[in-house]
């Protein structure tokens, strides 16, 4: 079995493997990584092989078992497409691995994968394997906190979904502005980037992921656990070209 970790801005995410199909899923703070691993490898005890995926520096440095292995993914493995990104190394492994899972999952067309966490990135790989880069921009609870720390009386609210685009009160105008101003931007980037595209495919993942799917113009791939499985195809693919 292997155990796959995303150490995220704010949580971490976690999936136990077995032959290449997700058993479960966990989604706990950042802060309480340990403890949560630990929990995992007691209910797992066959789990021999964890590979980390890191937005920073954090990485799982604690007393494990003496079987298990744990390898950490980085900017020197081997990825199944071409990196045109200007500044490669500057490239979080964790839209690396996005695209990884992508190029690997749906090959032969022109992919955008969107990452809806506490920031909101895109990351585009055509139909030849080529990765080209994206965009970064606030997530929905990001939108929320700058509202109300960078103002001197807005509320800070919490998602929901407004109704009426119109916002009638103080807490519907935010609302509006935080969710329809995430639903129109990833709506206005799937058209810049597609632009008449053929055999195009959107990959919507992250934490608000499956609230922002049914609110999208556009027909795509909705999965919250994509970067999770994507971990998974990229350390298996590594091991096939070592």
């Amino acid at each position: 079995m292997l155990l796959a970790v995303d150490i995220g801005n704010t949580r971490s995410k976690a999936a136990v493997f077995k032959d290449g199909s997700l058993l479960a899923p966990f989604v706990f703070p950042k802060d309480a990584l340990e403890e949560n691993i630990v929990s995992i490898l007691d209910e797992y005890p066959e789990i021999h092989q964890i590979i980390v995926s890191s937005v920073g520096h954090e990485q799982i440095n604690f007393a494990l078992p003496l079987h298990i292995s744990v390898t950490a993914i980085s900017h020197e493995w081997e990825f199944p497409f071409q990196n045109l990104y200007e500044t490669p190394t500057t490239l979080g492994i964790d839209r690396m691995v996005l695209a990884a899972g992508a190029t690997l999952q749906f090959p032969g067309k022109n992919r955008l994968v969107i990452d809806a966490g506490t920031c909101i990135t895109y990351d585009f790989i055509d139909d030849q394997d080529r990765y080209h880069g994206g965009a970064i921009s606030p997530g929905i609870r990001l939108r929320y906190e700058a509202l109300h720390n960078y103002t001197a009386k807005l509320p800070l609210l919490t998602r929901e979904m407004p109704s009426d685009f119109i916002g009638k009160s103080t807490a519907g105008s935010i609302h509006s502005g935080v969710v329809f101003g995430v639903v129109n931007e990833i709506d206005g980037f799937v058209d810049r980037y597609s632009n008449g595209a053929e055999n195009f495919i959107i990959i919507l993942t992250g934490g608000d992921a499956d609230f922002l799917a049914k609110r999208l113009k556009n027909t795509i791939f909705a999965h919250s656990n994509f970067l999770l499985e994507s971990l998974n195809r990229t350390f298996q693919y590594q091991i096939k070209n070592d």
